[in-house]
């Protein structure tokens, strides 16, 4: 593990753990779940999406691997030269990721779930502290997050769906 995998690691429990001790500033949290039908078994569909760079292609944003391997847990991205993030959790058909950057306690999730045996669903959620936004400007910044990963999510669809 890196020195700075560590410390963006080490800075995030340490926010976390403030949080719940009650001496941080109360968070302003906004979760975003948006959800897709693919027409292609749920197997197929995570084998073509579950790249942890992929999101450089869905972007159209450079993205490298940092440290760790991708798609297992502690592999840090940065995407286009300036977004640090790395994979906390991992199941057979998900990962969820977090910035290092813990003032914006920012996760997010990719899952594939099966449907039935042709179909599966993707979800993607989105979890962040919007504390540091200005109040005036917090339902624009949701409603540009909204369509951003909509965007995003409308590509993964295209990519799971090719044949």
């Amino acid at each position: 593990m890196t020195i700075r995998l560590f410390a963006g690691l080490a800075a995030c429990a340490a926010a976390l753990s403030l949080a719940g001790a009650g001496q941080a500033a109360p968070g302003v949290y906004v979760s975003i779940v948006q959800e897709t039908t693919i027409n292609v078994p749920a197997e197929t569909a995570w084998a073509k999406v579950k790249g942890y760079c992929d999101i450089g292609a869905w972007l159209k944003a450079p993205c490298e691997i940092t440290s760790g391997k991708d798609g297992e847990l502690g592999a840090l991205r940065k995407i286009a030269g300036r977004v640090e993030e790395v994979i906390v959790a991992v199941t057979p058909m998900s990962y969820t990721y977090a910035d290092i950057n813990p003032a914006i306690l920012y996760h997010g999730t990719v899952e594939i779930r099966p449907v039935d045996k042709k179909t599966s669903k993707l979800v993607y959620s989105l979890f962040f502290d919007e504390a540091s936004i200005p109040a005036e400007q917090r339902a624009a910044n949701k409603d540009r997050r909204q369509k951003m990963f909509a965007g995003i999510m409308a590509t993964m669809k295209t990519i799971a769906e090719t044949k």
